[in-house]
């Protein structure tokens, strides 16, 4: 067994080729995930109510966003294919189309702060909760477009598998947001306290940050020559028109599966404060878990892209292979934690400031829901190794309606029934959120074991030109 291992650790697209790539994206989505987590916990000890209005408002306006990332994001498979098969002028272009079609999501996310009161309304929450989550959310939509140009412009890097500078730019964007948002949410020096407000201020200030810091490095002399990142800033109808065709089934995947959770967290507000609160910070929690292994999600795309872009579908297996054994030895990790050692982490939340034994009942049902995400934590590897190494080749139409039907009819509708119907409570939604996470990643397994992936390609059929690789990361 340790001859297999260090084989494995040394081939190319092992371990260690795959950690080489991925790291920097964990770290990258580690930064993301303290981001969001330092964000709740100044907030849980700011307000109960500010906490309980972050998680869903949050959720909404992502759930809005991730469509359009979804799409932005799928220039990764582009760049990484153009990659693999060495015409390096295409990367530039391919860049240039996610741009445009980021411009246009950034307008039309920010229509949707005419009708926040609305949507908030009807999702019900209590008068109290239901004005800071329009707040917050307003601020987040107006902001939106920032999140989907730095999702293009990160996959100049990411598709060539360069994460190391991804890396670095998100930890400058950290370094902003987090004293921001603990300066803004609770007012240091002249700034005032803005709480759940001075929160989304300072996340959009951050996203902000990290756009300029890739429009200049992408758009260096180096990148100009190499890659045409200015001469190819031309629409190009027929590259954009592959970025929306295989682009779009990625993003309604990855709206869907947003919006099932983001369904699930708004079902479980209509069964009062205290079970919103304790999913809220325990789904906080289990990001720790997910982010992190959804960079191997993008490390484990890049790599397949490469493969197919460079007519190797066998390297494809092997980075697969490594990103899954990775994933799942962490996610063992993290489901250790959460079933035995819970209470450090949801003691992070505790507020001092509000009612002791109503902090206990929240602290006492986030122990037993941390047990139900460590239930689903080994199939959500799958789902995003999988899912990874289909997207990666080209697969998206397959990804987008397993999730559809999945969805639909494992999460929405029997949580909706379970809460509005039937009456069974929180352990009954959790349950059947748990069931749909085991689906997933075991509809994904099958896919990727049928390998009708390995023939597809999204670039053109016959380039013109292979150039060499580039000689240094820039």
């Amino acid at each position: 067994m340790f001859n297999h291992l260090h084989n494995r650790w040394n081939r190319p697209n092992g371990y260690r080729h795959v950690f080489a790539i991925s790291l920097p994206l964990v770290a990258s989505m580690g930064t993301i995930t303290l981001m969001q987590f330092t964000d709740r916990v100044f907030l849980a000890n700011y307000s109960v109510e500010a906490i309980t209005a972050a998680l869903p408002a949050g959720v909404l306006s992502f759930t809005l966003i991730s469509f359009f990332m979804g799409v932005a994001g799928y220039t990764n498979s582009f760049v990484a294919q153009y990659t693999g098969a060495r015409i390096m002028d295409r990367v530039g272009a391919a860049i240039w189309q996610g741009i445009y079609f980021a411009l246009f999501a950034a307008i039309f996310l920010a229509l949707f702060c005419l009708v926040s009161h609305h949507l908030f309304t009807l999702i019900g929450h209590s008068p109290d909760v239901r004005l800071l989550e329009i707040a917050y959310f307003n601020i987040l939509t107006l902001g939106a477009g920032l999140v989907v140009l730095s999702s293009v412009l990160s996959c100049f890097y990411t598709g060539r598998g360069l994460t190391w500078t991804v890396m670095w730019v998100h930890l400058a964007g950290a370094a902003l947001n987090i004293p921001l948002d603990y300066c803004l949410i609770n007012g240091v020096g002249p700034l005032p306290a803005l709480g759940i407000v001075g929160a989304g201020i300072a996340t959009v200030s951050a996203s902000a940050l990290i756009n300029l810091i890739f429009i200049f490095l992408i758009f260096n002399r180096h990148n100009r020559h190499l890659f045409g990142t200015w001469k190819n800033r031309f629409f190009d109808g027929d590259l954009f028109g592959r970025l929306m065709r295989y682009g779009l089934p990625s993003g309604a995947q990855f709206f869907l599966e947003i919006f099932g959770f983001a369904f699930f967290i708004q079902m479980l507000g209509r069964l009062g404060n205290l079970e919103l609160a304790a999913t809220n910070i325990v789904l906080s929690i289990e990001s720790i878990a997910f982010l992190p292994v959804f960079g191997f999600h993008i490390g484990t795309m890049t790599l397949v892209g490469q493969a197919i872009g460079n007519g190797q579908p066998e390297d494809a297996v092997c980075a697969t292979t490594s990103s899954l054994h990775i994933a799942m030895a962490y996610m063992s990790f993290m489901m250790v934690i959460f079933v035995f050692f819970p209470e450090p982490l949801l003691n992070l939340f505790r507020n001092d400031h509000i009612d002791p034994a109503l902090t206990q009942q929240i602290m006492d049902l986030g122990i037993v829901l941390l047990r139900f995400v460590a239930v689903f934590c080994l199939f959500d590897a799958m789902n995003l190794v999988f899912s990874g190494a289909l997207k990666g080749a080209g697969d998206t139409q397959f990804i987008m309606w397993t999730i559809a039907a999945l969805s639909c009819g494992v999460m929405i509708v029997p949580v909706y029934l379970a809460v509005e119907v039937f009456k069974t409570g929180i352990y009954m939604a959790w349950t059947l959120v748990t069931f749909y996470v085991a689906t997933l990643g075991i509809a994904f397994y099958l896919r990727y074991r049928h390998g009708k992936w390995k023939q597809m390609r999204i670039i053109e059929a016959s380039p013109i030109i292979r150039e060499p690789l580039a000689s240094s990361p820039r």
